[in-house]
């Protein structure tokens, strides 16, 4: 076994306070006043970074972003937009000297346009559906964006009469005929997401992409379904257009998302990635024209599929593979002016570097290590702009010089041999009250697990940690299953405000998890209680026997997958003494017929329910079957609007652990999804969860 303490780059601006002054740690208060940095974006200049800027609201119990823009040389950042709605997603024109972006001021979500000299924003759509995801063309006025549409309608004044005939209605039942009818936390409501352009000088939206399906497609975290081309006369976006056996969508079940092409003004779209069954997704054209990048991945139904970065040649008609023989999952990326090299981030071992390859040479280089991400580069291509984070630090935006480019006294850029990377922070809006928090860095921890492979752990120490003192040990659980807990900030599941409680925090990156190249990652499957629970066991053990570490005080949570473990480890050790189950399945059996994305259920389960081998899966991991054995007190936490683990399986465990006698509490909230995001739910989320574990190790002080 061995510790590896990970300092990070934090990149404090300590100059705005005393070095005397007390630090303390992390509080709720202290979390909710966190300004939420995201999206930044380059002008065509390369002077400037527009970006968003997120402010918790408490009393009005939201979250209010509003875009500021700051030199890409650093320095003071101007606020651009205010008011009591949010200003979202920025977008620069070609020339510079304006910026689209989506407001809901005035009540829903439209895309208006500003200059960036000064004056007042004006609204370029009022469609009754509203407006999200604004782009710009890099040449032209052309302008791209989304609304969920009712196929049927041949115009706004149709989407508007329908939706005030919904509205007004006595009868809100529906009438389904097809999957997919509910999605993540919303239903489907007779409407689809189309793409529309528009003209900068306003009229009105041209639907590009009619019919009765997502165009784009919804996929979580991943960079835009669309783009358009650099001259504007052509777009691009992703849509999964498969049918049933009975003619019927196929979107619930199959992932085999493709690129559609098709012309500005409108017209028959083409499929340019029909030969591959998986998901073709996020394309970006290169600056030139010639090609289109995106994700790629090989195997219909199966989510976790490696993603690769793979190139379209318009010209040649053909598709070329940069990141061959890579075996990590792309996710953000960025092509540099030459429409040669593309900047590419990627999962690796609890951070996500900077790589880069090539059109012409593909060769997968890494380029910056650290938690990375929103890519894009300067005109020149000497340096990038991106966002860092780490689990001291909440997104940040930085300045990275690119290996290989000096910059000279005068600005200009010669070519030398490789240099390394150099950073400057760019925003600075939480640095003074970073400055005042008592938090640690994350270890990096390695133990035994299963089939003989090191598994790694971030582990997290409570602020004034004293190595003679002993601790309450907390376990936590990631999701996904194929995701992993990484050295970055979260509002969510923040592992700092479990420290500042005064736990000795693990965070283990079991089979399944990604960063480990996907062998790793597709090992869980079919395998959900067997190698996982062994890792999470066995670094459990590593915990225990550290000086510091209370071993009779040991509690453990997780959410979605880590809620499916929590409820699995409830059935089969009394080795806690409580647990967090969030949002976790329960029955696999009936879990099969409550969630939405079949393709997920039947992948990992080896095939449809009713099937020999699945049926022999879903009864082997099921936690329902193992609930007889509970005695661990056990907080439960469920949205309503969760339909991805929907209420069902928390109201069947908790009606178990009830009829059994286990202490048991439930906290559910009617208004959330999978996830608690208004701010006042988060702050009952925490005391609630934060208290229940307290309780039962009898630690913490009470937020």
């Amino acid at each position: 076994m061995k510790i590896l303490v990970h300092l990070g780059i934090t990149f404090l601006f300590l100059g705005v306070c005393s070095v005397a002054q007390a630090k303390h740690p992390i509080s709720f208060e202290d979390l909710a006043k966190v300004q939420r940095i995201a999206d930044p974006q380059l002008s065509p200049d390369g002077k400037w970074i527009a970006y968003e800027v997120g402010a918790v609201d408490m009393a009005a119990n939201k979250t209010v972003k509003h875009i500021w823009v700051v030199s890409a040389e650093g320095g003071e950042p101007q606020q651009l937009t205010r008011g009591d709605g949010s200003d979202m997603r920025p977008r620069w024109s070609p020339d510079g000297k304006s910026l689209a972006f989506i407001s809901t001021r005035g009540g829903n979500s439209q895309v208006w346009v500003m200059s960036f000299e000064g004056g007042d924003p004006r609204p370029l759509t009022t469609l009754s559906t509203e407006a999200d995801g604004v782009t710009w063309a890099a040449h032209g006025d052309m302008l791209l964006f989304t609304s969920q549409v009712y196929p049927d309608c041949p115009d706004d004044a149709c989407n508007a009469q329908r939706l005030k005939e919904a509205g007004e209605s006595k009868v809100k039942a529906q009438i389904f005929t097809e999957l997919l009818f509910r999605h993540w936390d919303s239903w489907r409501e007779g409407r689809y997401t189309h793409l529309f352009s528009i003209s900068a000088k306003g009229g009105t939206p041209r639907d590009l992409t009619p019919g009765a399906y997502d165009s784009p497609t919804f996929f979580l975290g991943a960079p835009d379904g669309y783009a358009i081309s650099p001259d504007g006369t052509e777009v691009c976006y992703t849509s999964n257009r498969t049918k049933g056996s009975a003619g019927q969508s196929a979107a619930a079940w199959t992932t085999n998302d493709d690129l559609y092409i098709v012309g500005a003004k409108g017209g028959e779209p083409l499929n340019i990635t029909s030969d591959n069954r998986g998901s073709d997704a996020s394309p970006q054209y290169s600056p030139n024209g010639r090609y289109i990048a995106y994700t790629s991945q090989a195997r219909n139904g199966y989510e976790s599929d490696l993603f690769r970065l793979r190139v379209y040649d318009r010209e040649a008609a053909k598709v070329i593979d940069v990141t061959p023989e890579f075996d990590q999952w792309v996710s953000g990326f960025a092509w540099a002016p030459d429409s040669n090299t593309l900047y590419f981030t990627a999962s690796d071992h609890a951070r996500q570097p900077v790589f880069k390859t090539s059109v012409s040479a593909p060769k997968v280089e890494k380029v910056l290590e650290g938690m990375n991400d929103n890519l894009s580069v300067n005109p020149d291509g000497a340096w990038l702009i991106l966002t860092q984070t780490s689990l001291t630090q909440p997104t940040t935006v930085y300045r990275v010089s690119v290996p290989g480019h000096v910059e000279t006294r005068d600005g200009r850029t010669k070519i030398e041999g490789e240099t390394k990377a150099q950073l400057t922070q760019l925003t600075h809006e939480n640095d003074a009250l970073l400055a005042a928090l008592d938090v640690n860095p994350a270890e990096f921890v390695t133990t035994r697990g299963a089939l003989g492979a090191e598994i790694e752990s971030l582990m997290l120490k409570p602020p004034g940690f004293d190595s003679g003192k002993k601790y309450p040990g907390l376990l936590l659980v990631h999701g996904g299953p194929q995701s992993a807990w990484e050295d970055a900030w979260s509002y969510r599941w923040n592992a700092q405000m479990f420290a500042a409680h005064g736990y000795v925090v693990l965070m283990t990156n079991f089979h399944g998890s990604t960063g480990y190249g996907q062998k790793f990652v597709e090992s869980i499957s079919g395998d959900w209680g067997g190698a996982p629970f062994q890792d999470l066991m066995s670094a459990t053990d590593f915990l225990e026997k550290l000086d510091y570490v209370d071993k009779t005080r040991m509690v453990a949570a997780g959410a979605s997958f880590g809620g499916f473990m929590i409820n699995w480890i409830a059935g089969h050790t009394d080795h806690f003494k409580a647990l967090v189950s969030h949002d976790g399945d329960f029955d696999n059996h009936s879990m099969a017929g409550e969630t939405e994305e079949l393709w997920f259920d039947e992948w990992e389960f080896k095939g449809l329910p009713w099937e020999k081998e699945s049926l022999a899966l879903r009864e082997k991991w099921s936690p329902s079957n193992f609930v007889q054995n509970v005695k661990t007190p056990m907080l439960l936490v469920q949205g309503a609007k969760d339909f991805r683990v929907p209420e069902g399986q928390a109201f069947q465990n908790f009606s178990a652990l009830q009829r059994r006698g286990v202490p048991s509490k439930l906290l559910y909230f009617p208004d959330e999804g999978h996830w608690v995001l208004k701010p006042q739910n988060s702050q009952l989320w925490y005391k609630t969860v934060l208290g229940w574990l307290d309780e039962h190790v009898a630690v913490g002080s009470k937020q």
